[in-house]
């Protein structure tokens, strides 16, 4: 007797693919990336510590260079190593510049001047952020109108207004640079000043009296010529090492 034929066994369709799926994958993939590339901008590259730290070495060298800038006033003298700081401040924005002029007042303070290193960092900072922070509002301001998306410019080097990339500022870019000199300028002789009133007589034992008596005819003069002289070998120096900084 012979065998009944089987009937056909049924086969599911296949799916047909979902354009709207792909579109969901497609979004996942891309912002997987650039959360990604987010990630890895928080950070300073390896070319970028690796200058911080040569410029801190360069710090510290200049701030044991010391040389006293007005006649007769031998205990105020000045050193250049706040322009290391100044330029990375530039270079890499101002928590860079920041970190380069602390460090190195504190190794210079490891020889004893406690005192001395407080008030260093306290000038330093505040000769670099605002001359750092303006110039980089500014960069933000004009790369975000062309190219560039201002989230990706947190850790990366700033085009600056000498060279490479930096030649589309132009004179723009210079009046940044100048109008962040001058806050920074402002900034250091008032906290110097203010510095001078609070920590001197700590360390020094002198009635706080004696210290404004020297305002005048010492302190501030010799703190803006400090600033002016700090500014004026920064905006030089930026033009000359701006291809090696980047």
């Amino acid at each position: 007797m012979g065998q009944l034929p089987r009937p056909p066994v049924p086969v599911a369709p296949s799916p047909c693919p979902n354009p709207n799926n792909e579109m969901e994958n497609t979004v996942l993939t891309e912002s997987t990336k650039t959360n990604k590339d987010r990630g890895r901008r928080t950070h300073w590259s390896a070319r970028q510590l690796a200058t911080m730290a040569l410029f801190i070495a360069m710090a510290v060298i200049l701030s044991f260079i010391e040389f006293p800038l007005i006649p007769g006033i031998e205990f105020l003298k000045y050193d250049a190593s706040a322009v290391p700081a100044l330029l990375m401040g530039f270079s890499y924005g101002p928590v860079a510049g920041c970190i380069v002029g602390v460090l190195t007042a504190i190794i210079h303070a490891l020889d004893g001047n406690i005192w001395g290193g407080i008030m260093n960092i306290g000038i330093v900072i505040a000769f670099v952020l605002p001359a750092s922070l303006v110039y980089r509002f500014f960069v933000k301001r004009r790369l975000a109108a062309s190219e560039a998306t201002p989230g990706s410019l947190n850790n990366t080097p700033l085009p600056l207004a000498s060279s490479g990339t930096g030649q589309q500022l132009g004179t723009s870019g210079n009046i940044a640079l100048i109008l962040g000199l001058v806050a920074s300028c402002v900034l250091m002789i008032a906290t110097a000043v203010g510095m001078n009133l609070v920590v001197t007589p700590l360390y020094m034992q002198v009635p706080r009296e004696a210290v404004i008596a020297m305002l005048l005819p010492a302190i501030i003069p010799f703190n803006i010529a400090k600033a002016l002289l700090n500014s004026a070998l920064g905006f030089i120096l930026l033009k000359s090492l701006a291809r090696f900084i980047r």
